[in-house]
């Protein structure tokens, strides 16, 4: 399966965001300075348009954790984000 507004096999960074060792919670020694990134892709043997989402410690290409997601997983980690998000007191927004 191919996205047709996009044209052939797709593999599409939507956003990424380097964690930096100053954006760390004081007082956890255990953080770890960490890269996320979002991405789409559809080039799996189904054909299936999946989200990527890959986490991997800052310094370390290539070593992180990449999950391609459903878009039903998708939805599932939004909803956790959103609540998370409220049960600290803030608005669920999208952007």
């Amino acid at each position: 399966m191919t996205f047709p507004e996009l044209g052939a096999d797709v593999r599409r960074s939507i956003d990424d965001y380097p964690i930096t060792v100053d954006e760390l919670p004081p007082g956890d020694e255990d953080a770890t300075a960490v890269s996320w990134a979002v991405a789409i892709s559809d080039d799996y043997d189904d054909a299936q348009p999946r989200v990527v989402l890959t986490v991997e410690e800052i310094g370390r290409p290539g070593t992180g954790l990449l999950a391609h997601m459903t878009p039903d997983h998708t939805r599932r980690l939004r909803a956790a984000l959103f609540d998370a998000l409220r049960e600290i007191g803030e608005p669920g927004e999208t952007s």
